[in-house]
Parts: C-alpha cells; sequence; structure tokens
C-alpha cells in the first residue's frame, strides 16, 4: 500500500480527534489512555480511511522480523485494545471493520480527509468531487448483503451517537422512521454531492426499494458496477 502524503498532524472523526505526531487520543476533549501498538494501528488505518490494511502490512510496520512474539494473539489483543477504546464492536463496527483472514478497514468519516477508497472503487483519479454525477453501486467488502445509510448528516450524527451508547430503542425508532435506510449491496445510487465534511457522500438512491431518497454514504461503500462482487448481475 502506498504511503498517504496527504495524512495530517492531526485527524478528528466523530467524537474523536487524534493527534499523530504525539500520539494521543482524545475524546470530547478527554485524553483516552491508549498503548503504542493500538495506536500506531489506528494511525495506519487513519492513513487510508476506506482502504483495507493487510495483517501482513501491519506485521511489517510494528512487528519487526527479529522480534519473537505471536504475532496474531498480538494484533488481535492490540485490536481489542483499540476498539475499548474508542467504544466500538466487532459484530456492529462504526469505525475499525474486519475483513476475515485479509485485515482491517477504518469506516468512520474522517474529518477533512476525503478517503482515497471511491476513488480506487470507482475508478477515478483527482479529488472526491470527481465522482459528483456518477451512477455507481453500493458494496460492502466484507461479505454483508444489506448495509444502512443515514438519510443525511443529522442522521449519520444521530446514528453514530446512539450506536456509542448501544441505544438500540433509539436506533430501531430512527429506522421506524426512515431516518436510516436499510439498502441491498449492489444497488445503483448517483452521487449529487460531495465529499461532505466528514468525507461522506450523498447519493440518490436509484432502484429498489427506496428509489428516488437520498442517504449519506461513506466513500468505501460506492463502486462502480464492474469492480464490485456484490453487484447484481446487469447492475
Amino acid at each position: 500500500m502506498p504511503e498517504s502524503p496527504a495524512t495530517p498532524a492531526i485527524v478528528r472523526f466523530d467524537a474523536y480527534l487524534v493527534q499523530l505526531r504525539a500520539g494521543e487520543l482524545y475524546k470530547d476533549d478527554i485524553k483516552i489512555k491508549l498503548q503504542e501498538q493500538p495506536f500506531q494501528i489506528l494511525a495506519m488505518l487513519l492513513e487510508h480511511p476506506g482502504e483495507v490494511v493487510t495483517r501482513e502490512e501491519l506485521r511489517q510496520r510494528l512487528w519487526t522480523g527479529d522480534t519473537f512474539v505471536d504475532f496474531d494473539h498480538s494484533l488481535n489483543t492490540a485490536i481489542k485494545k483499540l476498539r475499548q477504546a474508542l467504544s466500538d464492536e466487532a459484530d456492529k463496527p462504526r469505525f475499525i471493520e474486519t475483513l476475515p483472514r485479509r485485515g482491517y478497514r477504518f469506516i468512520g468519516c474522517v474529518a477533512g480527509h476525503a478517503p482515497p477508497g471511491p476513488q480506487h472503487a470507482a475508478g477515478t483519479t483527482g479529488s472526491g468531487a470527481s465522482l459528483v454525477g456518477k451512477e455507481l453501486v453500493i458494496r460492502d467488502e466484507s461479505g454483508k448483503t444489506l448495509v444502512s445509510l443515514p438519510v443525511d448528516e443529522a442522521a449519520l450524527k444521530e446514528k453514530e451517537k446512539l450506536e456509542a451508547v448501544a441505544d438500540d430503542l433509539g436506533l430501531s425508532l430512527l429506522f421506524a422512521a426512515q431516518q436510516v435506510l436499510v439498502v441491498q449491496t449492489g444497488t445503483r445510487v448517483k452521487v449529487i454531492e460531495g465529499p461532505l465534511a466528514n468525507s461522506c457522500y450523498q447519493v440518490r438512491i436509484l432502484e429498489g426499494e427506496h428509489t428516488a431518497k437520498t442517504a449519506v454514504v461513506p466513500g468505501s461503500y460506492l463502486a462502480e458496477s464492474g469492480r464490485t462482487g456484490n453487484a447484481r448481475a446487469g447492475g
């Protein structure tokens, strides 16, 4: 994976602030204790938001060849500590997504940093604004057939807040009010705005149950129909 020259020294996502050079993590201006290896994993993921960072890439950077450790156990432990610091869950990830046997991907919306994921997935170059007007499909590399998409930025923030405190009732009410839509992977969408300040894109859904509705989509969920294994035939 190439180095990301645009990664800033300070990165913000959700209620978190990461000072990469200082090696410090804050939530709502309160410093969170995080050991060096979990922090370095977070830093690598933030260097390439929306992209898969493989287990081998993590090993090469954080566990040198002459270091004799149980790598799988050490990595799994570091990821667990990172998730604990971010109040994240492996089965319902908000930030750190696991791709079994492959690696990990940061799926949160990073303020001020357009993720390279959609540019690679959609086969575009230059700024993320080049996606505006394109017809793409919803994808999920982890193999999920359904993804949940907030209808706007306000719904996105409310969803993240409710997920942070595991408020299942509140989340159910959001879905019931159709402030969060359940969309099948492979569904065609048209990008109408972005990248937004949080590196997501606003799209219009072109087919299925939610045809003509708009939603806010992380860039890593967008791909050309010919480049995603989850796209329906003829999509």
